[in-house]
């Protein structure tokens, strides 16, 4: 894939990452894995995983990783650069505006739209998620403790990640012996 196809995949990709990055999932499934067939369904798990525990948002993370498996480094700069083209250009049009428009009815109507249409975004992709991931009582199990120690303990999404790796890693060790 040449650079510049690269970047404008890329680019359409952050045209409709409103909501962040869970919200565009759906969108990563249809251009990444069907569309273009540059990784699998559960390579984009992976990444997305691995896009929460590092710094930074997970729309550029994920973007890095693509476009470093595509092209290396030069692929994981322009992926990078291209998806945060369009949402750049609109965070500086809405900040001059919105502190003259957010006491709008309509704006907040607008807004209130938005968030609800993000949330089934989400839903969605959890949904896919847990379909692709929850395959037995065991990673029910780990589902469930994660959701309630989230959810409801208020522990953070970095120790659920770090603990689920070692149980992982645990559970990899016992199935081989």
């Amino acid at each position: 894939m040449s650079l510049t196809k690269l970047y404008f995949m890329f680019v359409r990709i952050g045209s409709m990452m409103i909501g962040g990055g869970y919200s565009m999932l759906p969108l990563l499934i249809r251009e990444l894995v069907e569309r273009h067939q540059i990784i699998t369904e559960d390579e984009l798990t992976d990444y997305m995983a691995v896009a929460q525990c590092t710094p930074g948002v997970i729309a550029i993370n994920v973007a890095t990783f693509v476009g470093y498996k595509v092209r290396r480094i030069k692929g994981a700069v322009i992926a990078s650069l291209g998806v945060i083209l369009v949402p750049m250009i609109l965070i500086v049009l809405i900040a001059a505006l919105l502190q003259s428009i957010a006491g709008y009815p309509i704006v907040q109507h607008i807004f209130a739209g938005i968030r609800i249409a993000v949330c089934a975004l989400i839903t969605a992709s959890v949904y896919k998620l847990y379909r692709k991931t929850v395959v037995n009582p065991t990673t029910f199990s780990m589902f469930l403790l994660a959701f309630l120690l989230v959810a409801v303990g208020g522990v953070s999404p970095v120790f659920i990640v770090l603990g689920a790796a070692v149980v992982g890693l645990a559970w990899g060790g016992l199935k081989r012996c």
